[in-house]
């Protein structure tokens, strides 16, 4: 195998790889985060339907107290 079939090969491979992940990750569903008004992400199925978790905290540069 010379050099450019070489790096033909893992050129190949990158956008391969590459290609898989996008597919992956357009595949994937959004998480419900910020939604009714919430900072957290509220469970939709199971015994702790309706709760909320995972609050993020924001430390507003505004605030002076």
């Amino acid at each position: 195998m010379n050099r450019f079939d070489h790096l033909h090969k893992i050129y190949r491979e990158q956008r391969v790889k590459a290609r898989k992940e996008r597919i992956l990750q357009s595949s994937r569903t959004v998480v419900d985060a910020n939604a009714h008004g919430t900072s957290g992400y509220v469970i939709k199925h199971g015994e702790n339907k309706g709760s909320i978790a995972g609050h993020t905290s924001v430390i507003h540069p505004n605030k002076t107290f």
